[in-house]
């Protein structure tokens, strides 16, 4: 049940390998990559409890020797303490330019630990071994690594390809139902931004995936790779059409700042949460249809997600609030906002000259509901 997707960059090219049981053929499959059998780990806590020793049990079965760092799990790890911790403590562990550095866990360990390889000896290799739905459908695809800021979300990063990722789908398993349906909303993304007959497929097989059917699991990681890895080889750095994986984006990192990066938020939800206010602006500005909006809400709430601004617990900043922290997005050109909107489910582009009065109209509308 394994399925291979090929990132294409050139010289820079790499696979993603997805489907389950893939920690124990960890070691053969990263020791091609080795100038010597040794590598570093970077993971969190909550994942090296429960998944560490079966990396180490698939590394030894190679001849791969492992030294590990276990970082607090959550997003507030994703910031400058924890980042500084893991650049000393890879030097300390005297990684070398010719070494790997493995990125095992979710979003917050491979974009912190894909920023370390990226400056660590000005580059080292890493291989991503994601550990979350986001992070296997998502965030370890495409050389995208960094941390937070104060002012916002990934503003100090940088492009860095890992040279193979492994989503081992069998570990989806451990997930909580909170964690796995946060990462189906980056899944729901890839459907509604370019692929309608995706979308209309996880209507129907959408409850199967939250149920733990391994092989529509699969089926949902591949397409959603292979749609991001086609994106990515077109538009590396993000000046084309890889703004469409922002696709709610705007407004989740704006959702994600005023809630503090924590648990009041996790980034699925503030994407899901997005998306459907992306998709109601465009209705309101008459590029879709009312209808749309309403089939993306009611798929998500079928699951059991977040919808609306009313499903975050606790207050947030009124309409202006949330479009000054919009202003601080890596998406902002010239001073002007970038949306990402849609015709259609299926049909989504980039909107330079979106007005700001009806943002705040859906934000304020929102808000009150």
């Amino acid at each position: 049940m394994q399925e291979t997707v090929r990132v294409a960059l050139g010289a820079r090219s790499y696979d993603v390998v997805i489907g389950p049981d893939l920690l124990p053929e960890a070691g053969a499959r990263i020791a091609p990559f080795l100038r010597r059998k040794r590598v570093a780990v970077v993971t969190d806590e909550t994942v090296a409890g429960l998944h560490l020793d079966r990396l180490r049990a698939g590394l030894s079965a190679a001849g791969v020797e492992m030294t590990a760092l276990a970082l607090p799990p959550g997003e507030a790890t994703k910031g400058w303490p924890q980042f500084a911790r893991t650049v000393e403590w890879l030097l300390d562990q005297k990684v070398e330019r010719g070494d790997i550095v493995i990125a095992f866990g979710g979003g917050v360990i491979g974009d912190l630990v894909g920023f370390a390889a990226a400056v660590l000896r000005r580059g080292v290799g890493f291989v991503q071994i994601p550990t979350s739905l986001l992070a296997q459908v998502d965030s370890s695809v495409g050389g995208k690594t960094g941390i937070n800021a104060p002012q916002g979300k990934n503003l100090i990063g940088a492009f860095h390809q890992p040279v193979h990722v492994l989503a081992d789908t069998a570990i989806l398993g451990t997930l909580s139902a909170r964690d796995f349906l946060a990462g189906y909303g980056e899944v729901v993304k890839y459907g509604l931004l370019g692929d309608a007959a995706f979308f209309e497929w996880l209507e129907a097989q959408g409850p199967a995936l939250a149920a733990g059917d391994m092989a529509a699991r699969v089926a949902a990681v591949t397409r959603s790779v292979q749609m991001k890895a086609d994106i990515v080889a077109r538009d590396e750095t993000e000046l084309g059409d890889r703004a469409l994986l922002n696709l709610g984006h705007t407004f989740c990192h704006a959702l994600e700042t005023a809630t503090g990066y924590g648990d009041r938020l996790l980034h699925g939800e503030g994407v899901a949460i997005g998306c459907a206010l992306a998709f109601e602006t465009s209705a309101r500005l008459g590029l879709c249809s009312q209808e749309s909006p309403s089939r993306v809400r009611a798929h998500l709430r079928a699951m059991g997600m977040k919808t609306d601004l009313s499903d975050i617990d606790g207050d947030l900043p009124d309409a202006d609030g949330l479009l000054a922290l919009m202003g601080q997005d890596k998406k902002v050109v010239d001073g002007q906002l970038r949306f990402i909107l849609a015709r259609d489910i299926g049909d989504a582009f980039v909107a330079e000259d979106v007005p700001l009065n009806v943002v705040r109209d859906v934000l304020r509308d929102a808000l009150t509901s």
